[in-house]
């Protein structure tokens, strides 16, 4: 399995990173050693000292499909997650710095943590509301309805490049509110209301 990921897909989070926003998906992705689930802890890696949360939806892919049009995009994803994609933010802007590849920033191990999947929203197409708690605290508040790039968008767009196959998992980008973590920080994600992710840094 792979894991796709997309960069500034909300307006609000590509301006506090001081990024333009894009004209077509920033794709990147992470290997299946970056996956993180079933409740476990994320350990602080000693590579960085600058670590980040980002909270996002995660699709997972259910057909496998190459050149997917928009209008059949729907047929490919059935189920939803919360997802966290942790981020090198010193050594990531060390490497924009240098013109260099993201992937030690963005795809170290364990650096993609995926909650339990759960049935896509029937009403999903108006808007998944989701958020993040650190410590209790919100953190991250976001809604799909203000991607810049829709969940057909992305698997029709992607599916340019890359055959999208059944298990697949798919990070939908992360609205603004992003910040660092530290030993000690308890992470819980919210979809629809409901907590679906429990992640504690050690």
């Amino acid at each position: 399995m792979k894991i796709l990921c997309v960069g500034r897909n909300y307006i609000e989070h590509a301006r506090e990173l001081n990024n333009p926003v894009p004209k077509t998906p920033m794709l990147f992705m992470k290997p299946a050693t970056a996956l993180l689930n079933q409740g476990k802890p994320f350990f602080y890696p000693d590579f960085s000292t600058d670590i980040h949360y980002e909270l996002e939806i995660v699709l997972r892919i259910s057909a496998n499909g190459k050149h997917i049009e928009k209008e059949f995009a729907p047929k490919y994803y059935d189920q939803v997650a919360l997802g966290i994609d942790f981020t090198a933010r010193d050594i990531q802007s060390q490497l924009k710095e240098k013109g260099h590849p993201w992937e030690i920033a963005k795809a170290f191990d364990h650096s993609a943590v995926v909650s339990p999947f759960v049935g896509l929203p029937v009403d999903h197409a108006n808007g998944i509301p989701f958020e993040l708690r650190k410590n209790g605290q919100v953190v991250q508040s976001g809604n799909t309805a203000d991607m810049i790039f829709s969940f057909d968008d992305l698997i029709a767009y992607s599916s340019k490049f890359f055959k999208l196959q059944q298990g697949d998992y798919f990070f939908t980008g992360t609205p603004a509110g992003v910040g660092p973590v530290q030993v000690g920080d308890v992470l819980e994600g919210y979809l629809l209301g409901a907590k679906l992710l429990h992640c504690e840094v050690k």
